[in-house]
């Protein structure tokens, strides 16, 4: 087999002698050995342990939802934790799937796109993630097909057994070096028995061999079905589940049992019995109020205790900082969970309103807030493709509301309805936060509206329109194939002082968040907007690129847009500000006599005038 690279310490080539070629290498190595362990240099067989969380019977059981919960509760006794997220697909990156098929993208602050079960760990764990956790099929195929095309494997006809399994086990043994990860948690997407992932499952049984006793912990999640007419939950369909997965030859150490109810004792003892998993291990995952109950309910479980045993992991346990991180989580849920003080009524407007998935991020956010302020949201679904853009039918649709989200989209099905929505909020004082498309959909309705600029509008839906106020920066056109030109990823914004957004942040003049569009402010308009009353308050450090607008509180209460996506970096202990804003504000709608000083502190926001308008900077040159 091809020999790893030397490790700069034990190599013993003389000075000045250049390392050998990846060619060099695979000719001088023996091809004889039918083991193939792609190891990279350094790695500490025995150190890294490793959490594998696979799924049965049916596809959307909440595997990230159980990887994360258990990594929180891990990562609580101050264990080094690594997720990653392996898909089947072909596709190299989550950016071009329609969000009907595969629910939300969610951004990395590096920029790859990937699917909502990356945000899912981020806001359990507090952790940013790299592209380091998440791969699909595409990504390895594409890998092996380099290093066939480089020579990495002369001598032998690559196969999906060793080479492709191999490259799966290198990744994960990378990732877990480079974070130094006490225990990297492996979710595998869709379902055993699935064409595409069989790969992903037979590199982790490969893994589990040649890892050793307790490094690899397998779980389990399956169904339990109840069938309305019969009443009771049968476990049948469960018990094929785990048969199918036993017959790759990994036998799971743990089994989360997802059910509509708790599952019966009866259920869980069949199960068990199967499967040979002792009772202790088998969990039940039942529907509850809310993802964020669940590592409290694991841990009385005694699911933690369990892995750190399967694992041998007791010693690397802080005590003392899982005694505090518990009790910081179990404020949080105290305020999730029980009663709140206020009730408003909140607008979505999108046109994926039939698919909650396609707005999870904004969900979360929301519901943060919500905690963190006492208040209970009555979500409306607005479709925005069935929104007559009149203002007399939008006005009739959001009777009621107490605040509006505009969220992102791409393409100009429901743009129209979206304008109108904005329109509507912008007039009548109703909280508003853009998102993205939302931001940009502000900036047309002001331009028509209160510019003059009537037939304004956006190149990306009307190219010929006659004043583009959102188009592509010149550098961009110059850029092509498809997301080439994308703004991706955590982008610093400058923040100006004395706004509406100075507030949220705190007065810090610079924050960091995440992208992911094409189009923006065409700064020639930039001017004529602010003279006419609209702030940019955020902006990019040293490009004429908008990042965040609004209007006084003096004139609004709030109306707030961003270009960029503050859902993405929402944490239940640490909520998004401008999401905190919006349910401050609809709080005082909703309750107009209510005293302000009920509010916490931090959120009464405070009447601003207008700030003298900044203008475009001197240096028009486009962003790279």
């Amino acid at each position: 087999m091809p020999t790893t690279p030397k490790d700069p310490a034990t190599d013993q080539r003389p000075e000045g002698h250049a390392p050998p070629s990846l060619l060099s290498e695979t000719g001088h190595s023996s091809q004889e050995t039918e083991f193939f362990n792609p190891t990279p240099p350094g790695y500490r067989k025995g150190h890294h342990k490793y959490v594998v969380v696979l799924g049965t019977v049916m596809s959307g059981l909440g595997k990230g939802i159980f990887s994360s919960s258990i990594a929180k509760l891990l990562k609580d006794k101050r264990l080094s934790v690594a997720p990653i997220k392996m898909e089947g697909y072909l596709n190299i990156d989550s950016g071009t799937l329609n969000p009907y098929r595969h629910g939300e993208v969610f951004v990395l602050d590096d920029g790859l796109e990937t699917d909502m079960d990356l945000g899912t760990y981020e806001r359990m764990l507090d952790q940013a993630l790299t592209r380091d956790s998440f791969t699909t099929s595409g990504q390895v195929f594409r890998k092996v097909l380099d290093k066939e095309r480089h020579g990495g494997y002369l001598g032998r006809d690559v196969q999906m057994i060793p080479h492709v399994t191999g490259e799966v086990k290198y990744q994960l043994r990378q990732l877990a070096m480079k974070q130094n990860a006490d225990v990297v948690f492996v979710e595998v997407g869709g379902t055993v028995g699935d064409y595409e992932n069989a790969f992903y499952i037979e590199a982790l049984r490969e893994l589990a061999y040649e890892e050793g006793p307790n490094s690899v912990c397998f779980v389990a999640l399956t169904y339990v079905i109840e069938p309305r007419a019969l009443g009771e939950q049968k476990s049948k369909a469960a018990q094929l589940g785990l048969k199918k997965l036993m017959e790759t030859g990994v036998h799971p150490h743990i089994i989360a049992c997802r059910a509509r109810n708790p599952v019966t004792e009866s259920a869980i003892q069949k199960i068990a019995m199967f499967s040979n998993v002792p009772v202790q291990r088998v969990f039940s995952m039942h529907d509850r109020k809310s993802i964020y109950t669940i590592p409290d309910a694991m841990r009385e479980a005694g699911l933690d205790r369990e892995i750190l045993s399967l694992l041998e992991l007791h010693s690397r346990v802080d005590q003392a900082n899982e005694d505090r991180q518990r009790e910081k989580w179990r404020q949080f849920v105290t305020k999730l969970t029980g009663p709140r003080r206020y009730k408003v009524r909140l607008g979505i407007t999108g046109k994926y309103a039939m698919l909650r998935d396609a707005y999870a991020s904004i969900e979360k956010a929301l519901e943060h807030a919500a905690a963190h302020l006492s208040a209970e949201i009555d979500t409306q679904w607005i479709d925005t493709t069935e929104l007559d853009p009149s203002q007399k039918h939008v006005g009739a649709l959001m009777q009621g509301l107490h605040a509006v989200i505009v969220p992102g989209g791409f393409g100009h099905r429901g743009t129209e309805g979206k304008i109108a929505a904005v329109r509507h909020c912008r007039e009548h004082g109703l909280p508003y936060l853009g998102i993205c498309l939302g931001f940009q959909m502000a900036v047309v309705d002001y331009a028509r509206h209160v510019c003059g600029l009537s037939d304004a509008g956006s190149s990306e839906f009307n190219p010929d329109t006659p004043h583009p106020v959102i188009d592509l920066l010149p550098e961009q056109k110059k850029i092509e194939g498809l997301g080439g030109n994308m703004r991706l990823g955590g982008k610093d914004v400058k923040i100006t002082p004395g706004t509406l957004a100075a507030f949220l942040f705190e007065g810090a003049p610079q924050v960091r968040q995440r992208f992911r569009h094409r189009y923006e402010v065409d700064p020639r308009y930039i001017e004529r907007l602010e003279q006419h009353g609209l702030v940019f308050s955020g902006r990019h450090p040293d490009q004429p690129i908008m990042q965040v607008l609004e209007l006084p509180t003096k004139q609004h209460p709030y109306f707030v847009g961003t270009q960029f996506h503050p859902e993405f970096t929402s944490r239940p202990l640490a909520p998004s500000p401008l999401f905190m804003g919006l349910v401050a504000a609809a709080i005082r709608l909703a309750y107009p006599d209510e005293p302000q000083d009920n509010l916490p502190a931090r959120w009464r926001i405070p009447v601003i005038e207008n700030p003298k308008p900044v203008g475009a900077p001197p240096d028009l040159t486009p962003a790279q």
